[in-house]
């Protein structure tokens, strides 16, 4: 049994934690990113079903290129973060529950049924999308999650030959800088969209 966090670690997840418009100039290194996604990959998902792929970004090529596929400010600040993430979704998963899944034959659930496929590649992955904000904030990174983007081309460019392969959000990561944040937006009572039967 798992022992609850700490007042620091609440507020290091969810409470004082916020989304970034800007960065450090702090890099982030590929060691980082693995750190981060060896805790991505524990989170749960339906079957053990993993369906999220990543592609890391930290070149000056590779933001470029998705931030001329971005929309409003969205470039920019994938151009200036230090790091960018496209947490895209496979919807032939199931390909590979043989070995993720191998306790009963979890892929003969799924073949030959894509609109299955596709909700439950949506689902875990954007699963998997929030485990990438919580892992970050957990290794003491801060992140700019972004849905303003052409998802076709962003599918084309960095997921050629792989129509299989959906792009669902993308975001900026790094050391967050102060003066790019808003004001926290309201955040609801337990009442209003809440009940217990």
């Amino acid at each position: 049994m798992g022992k609850p966090l700490d007042d620091a670690a609440l507020d290091t997840l969810f409470r004082t934690a916020r989304t970034y418009n800007g960065y450090t100039d702090a890099p982030v290194t590929e060691d980082d990113i693995r750190r981060i996604y060896d805790l991505i990959k524990m989170g749960p998902t339906s079957a053990n079903q993993q369906s999220a792929r990543f592609v890391w970004i930290t070149s000056q090529e590779g933001k470029d290129k998705l931030a001329a596929l971005s929309s409003g400010t969205n470039g920019e600040k994938i151009r200036q973060a230090p790091a960018s993430v496209i947490i895209a979704m496979d919807w032939d998963f199931h390909e590979h529950l043989p070995w993720l899944f191998p306790h009963t034959d979890a892929k003969s659930w799924f073949d030959g049924n894509l609109d299955l496929r596709k909700d439950h590649a949506f689902r875990n992955s954007s699963l998997q999308g929030a485990y990438f904000i919580i892992a970050a904030r957990a290794l003491g990174f801060d992140t700019g999650p972004m849905s303003g983007f052409d998802a076709e081309k962003v599918d084309e460019a960095f997921f050629p030959g792989q129509p299989h392969v959906k792009t669902n959000f993308i975001s900026t990561f790094g050391h967050g800088d102060p003066s790019t944040i808003f004001e926290r937006l309201p955040r609801p009572e337990f009442e209003r969209f809440n009940r217990v039967e």
